[in-house]
């Protein structure tokens, strides 16, 4: 009964967390009016839910030591989130509660759900939510590429785009600069949390789409132990049907894609391409995968040539190079670490709103909103009767926790990306890959839908047991 509640529990937030960011907006429009920050106890729904979880959880790992022969491990992982935790609280830290948040707690939550059985039931509905969720997101976010203005202000959300104000309503969408041309962000808070969230129904589909286009009896999701799995959108491709479903498996993979691109997030291509070609490397030959290389290859020329400014964007690449070589600065300057929260999203939270402009820019637009910091170049243009608090962004995940948690910290965080990595391979864990090498160049792990969605998932592959685990309840494998 408690695995069960569990379990609902978690199918019910995996499935809901891809819609928070639009459901508070809503709500907080309704509740006191437009042009308002979202409502901090509305927007606290995820973690109420999370915290019933945990204790549904705790009940359970209470009920299990009291078995016989059944015993907790702390294996490697175990260890690593601990001195990730160690140090996040050992080193000084001004703004730890939000640092907490967004850095270690989705770490917390992996090491307490390992110690809990997942049936395999579970793991075959989750597949089948995450593609289900992830084709609405999908689908809603390319009507959001032509929708106009005023439906998202009668939503609730800015008059504004583009920019992040910590006291304020949510932008409804993002722009490509110098284009007008937009970054669809769908039912979340920004175009790069949804890029890397739909890296996790693209990983899934594509691992389905290889393996049971390559198998002779369909395959199977090698998930968490989980075999034989059915998903009607993935059906045996050796049935009299085949052709219709397989063309069916390539147009939902294909609507996903669709999604992303209108991101215009590119660490998020770059991470669904990594997804792609990990997959399919063993079911293609060398001759195919030459020929596919080439043909990306020429496509991404062209693109490159016809839209600079989409896929280029100087702007934006420069702050890629010039942000992580800061951070690295950073921690040269610091190798101990700043603590939690001196970094990334949880610096966001706490900081001005600041944009940048190129310069001889325009920037008569701001004159009405004093509470943004505009900067042309490197000189601040506003307000002009303070010094500006921007955020310190690394653009890096790993270069994030690196100037959080110091050089030590971020050696215990790679060996566990890359330890998680290397025992999921043969589950097919493609999305914790995918997210991974986003986070090379975004702060991927930043929104809780993400976070929350892959840490448990996570946590079900990877449990933490030792001794006879067939005298847990049900039989825990």
């Amino acid at each position: 009964m408690l695995r069960y509640t569990r379990e609902s529990l978690v199918l019910l937030l995996i499935a809901l967390l891809p819609f928070h960011a639009l459901l508070v907006t809503v709500g907080t429009r309704l509740m006191i009016g437009p042009d308002r920050s979202p409502l901090l106890w509305l927007a606290m729904w995820k973690e109420f839910l999370l915290g019933v979880i945990l204790i549904v959880a705790a009940l359970e790992v209470l009920e299990t030591l009291t078995m016989k022969n059944v015993k907790f491990k702390m294996d490697v992982l175990d260890w690593l989130v601990m001195g990730l935790v160690l140090l996040g609280v050992v080193i000084p830290s001004s703004n730890f509660i939000f640092g907490f948040k967004y850095t270690l707690f989705p770490l917390c939550l992996f090491f307490v759900l390992r110690r809990v059985k997942w049936s395999e039931e579970f793991k075959q509905r989750i597949m089948n939510v995450i593609l289900v969720v992830g084709g609405i997101i999908a689908g809603y976010g390319i009507l959001t590429f032509f929708l106009p203005l005023e439906f998202f202000t009668w939503l609730g959300y800015s008059d504004l785009h583009s920019l992040y104000v910590p006291d304020g309503p949510l932008a409804a969408f993002q722009q490509i600069g110098g284009t007008g041309i937009r970054r669809i962000q769908s039912t979340m808070s920004g175009p790069n949390q949804l890029g890397i969230w739909l890296l996790i129904p693209w990983s899934v589909a594509v691992y389905y789409l290889f393996r049971r286009s390559s198998s002779p009896d369909g395959g199977g999701l090698r998930w968490g132990g989980m075999s034989n799995g059915e998903f009607h959108l993935f059906s045996n491709p050796l049935s009299l049907t085949a052709p219709l479903r397989e063309r069916g498996n390539l147009a939902f993979l294909l609507f996903l894609g669709l999604a992303i691109f209108f991101t215009f997030s590119r660490a998020a291509w770059v991470g669904a391409m990594v997804i792609t070609v990990v997959a399919g490397w063993q079911y293609v030959s060398l001759k195919q995968g030459v020929k596919v290389f080439v043909a990306g290859c020429t496509v991404l020329v062209l693109f490159a040539l016809i839209a600079p400014n989409v896929l280029l964007r100087a702007a934006s690449t420069r702050g890629h190079f010039e942000k992580p070589l800061a951070a690295i600065q950073t921690m040269i300057d610091h190798p101990f670490g700043l603590g939690l929260g001196s970094a990334g999203p949880a610096s966001n939270r706490v900081s001005d709103a600041c944009v940048y402009l190129e310069l001889d820019s325009d920037v008569s637009w701001a004159g009405n909103r004093p509470d943004l910091c505009v900067f042309v170049g490197d000189t601040q243009i506003q307000p002009a009767n303070k010094i500006c608090d921007c955020p310190f962004l690394s653009e890096n995940w790993y270069l994030q926790i690196g100037v959080e948690l110091g050089v030590v910290g971020l050696i215990l965080f790679l060996i566990l990306v890359v330890l998680i990595i290397l025992r999921t391979w043969a589950d097919a864990q493609l999305m914790f890959l995918g997210v991974s090498i986003a986070a090379l160049f975004l702060h991927a792990w930043e929104d809780s839908a993400t976070a929350y969605t892959m840490w448990m998932l996570l946590s079900s592959a990877l449990l933490s047991f030792s001794s006879d685990t067939a005298a847990l309840p049900g039989g825990a494998r």
